[in-house]
């Protein structure tokens, strides 16, 4: 029989969930200005110039290698984080994000260097993928695990939130960049907003120190011990869940399409938006989708999961349609609601509620890495969307339609995937995850 885990101290859940955001938007903010970067910028600075369409290519493929280095700090993290702790993964990977992006904002030019530059700039935007491979399931575990039972939904959607913060804290920051005269842009302006992440993990190191470890963490270390072993456990008892969780997470495709492939598809000569004007799209997106994700994930602590995730992977695949056709006509004013709909309101509802789907499929001794495995391999195949889809886009990167479709077909894994999900929205903290009686695994367990 589980121990009932005991309830976090007073305010340690709204600390958690600060933590939470403050650490995640400082975290993401690194990571994204990388994407603004990678389809304005880093095709004209680290890439053959004489040939504009396979240097975007090969500059949107470097945004998905961090993603493809992804899994593999999932396992690294996850082992650590369900055997050390959730804070010290939370700590670690703030630091690792802001020297990583640091570095790339120090980076010599194709100019300079040769073909040095762009091997840099992948084994800098490779640190970045490690990084981010530990954050949000170490950041969600924090949360859900120092939350109460009926509200674990609103406290772990801080965490997107804060990711919705960085991405809007970066799109901000490169309004005026992108504003620069060309030759500042693009021989000093652009390392500026790389050069801010030491700032930002100073401060997220400051915060995060703070934290307290989680309780639930805390009576599985000190009662049956971590587990030695977590990726067996985790393949043992909860293989068919990684791979829900991993189909569920190319909803992110979504995201990255929307952020990446149609900045550069509206930017380009064939539609002619400026710069500025579509990095105002993302940024008032997320905007709206701060407001969105808490309300969604209060919804879910309602009515359950399940139907709000849904909701928001099915709608994003019809909205995508109307969002990249939007952007071909030109119409600007259209362009900006639609965005605003598509990405700041439906695929909030998805992107708001899955901490807690996916932490709620996995018990405490292996939830971080159940949730950094799972999530990390789909998003892993969502940012090498970018580059699918810069070749489905055709010869000139105009063919929307086909992009849509690709973007639609990504979101029908999610949709199964939550479909055949058990419902745990009322699932008590202790019993979360459990598949067999504790007493069977005891032998693969040490004392913390």
């Amino acid at each position: 029989m589980s121990v009932p885990t005991p309830a976090a101290p007073p305010g340690q859940p709204k600390k958690a969930a600060t933590a939470a955001w403050i650490g995640s938007a400082l975290e993401y903010y690194d990571f994204f200005i990388y994407g603004s970067a990678a389809a304005l910028i880093f095709p004209e600075v680290f890439f053959d110039e004489s040939d504009p369409a396979t240097a975007t290519l090969l500059s949107l493929a470097t945004f998905g290698v961090a993603y493809a280095a992804r899994p593999v700090g999932a396992l690294f993290l996850g082992h650590y984080g369900d055997r050390l702790g959730r804070k010290k993964i939370m700590v670690f990977t703030l630091i690792l994000m802001g020297l990583s992006t640091f570095l790339i904002g120090c980076l010599p030019t194709r100019d300079q260097v040769g073909t040095l530059a762009p091997v840099l700039l992948v084994l800098c935007r490779v640190l970045q993928g490690i990084s981010a491979a530990g954050e949000q399931a170490s950041a969600n575990s924090m949360t859900l695990e120092h939350a109460p039972p009926n509200r674990r939904g609103f406290f772990t959607s801080f965490t997107l939130s804060g990711t919705q913060g960085g991405q809007l804290l970066a799109t901000l920051v490169f309004i005026p960049i992108a504003a620069l005269p060309e030759e500042q842009l693009l021989s000093w302006g652009w390392r500026v907003p790389f050069w801010m992440s030491i700032a930002v993990a100073v401060v997220g190191y400051v915060i995060r120190r703070k934290l307290d470890e989680t309780p639930a963490f805390e009576q599985q270390a000190a009662t049956e011990g971590v587990v030695k072993l977590p990726l067996a456990v985790l393949m043992r008892e909860h293989w068919a869940d990684v791979l829900r969780v991993v189909a569920a997470a190319l909803v992110a495709s979504v995201s990255t399409i929307f952020t990446v492939w149609a900045l550069a598809y509206a930017t380009s000569d064939s539609v002619g938006m400026s710069r500025s004007s579509m990095l105002w799209v993302g940024a008032l997106a997320n905007l709206v989708a701060l407001a969105a994700i808490p309300l969604w994930a209060t919804l879910s602590d309602r009515i359950g999961r399940r139907p709000v995730f849904l909701a928001g992977a099915a709608g994003s695949a019809a909205m995508m349609f109307l969002y990249l056709w939007s952007i071909s006509t030109g119409n600007y004013p259209l362009t900006l609601l639609l965005g605003i709909v598509t990405f700041g309101v439906v695929y909030s509802a998805a992107n708001g509620v899955w901490p807690s789907f996916y932490g709620e499929m996995f018990s405490t001794r292996v939830r971080l890495s159940g949730m950094a495995i799972g999530t990390q391999i789909g998003f892993a195949v969502a940012g090498f969307a970018v580059t699918f889809a810069a070749q489905i886009a055709g010869p000139d990167g105009d063919n929307w339609s086909a992009v849509a479709l690709f973007t639609a077909a990504l979101c029908v894994p999610p949709v199964i995937a939550a479909i055949s999900a058990r419902e745990t929205h009322k699932v008590p903290t202790e019993h979360l995850g459990e598949r067999t009686p504790v007493a069977a695994a005891q032998p693969e367990t040490v004392t913390a």
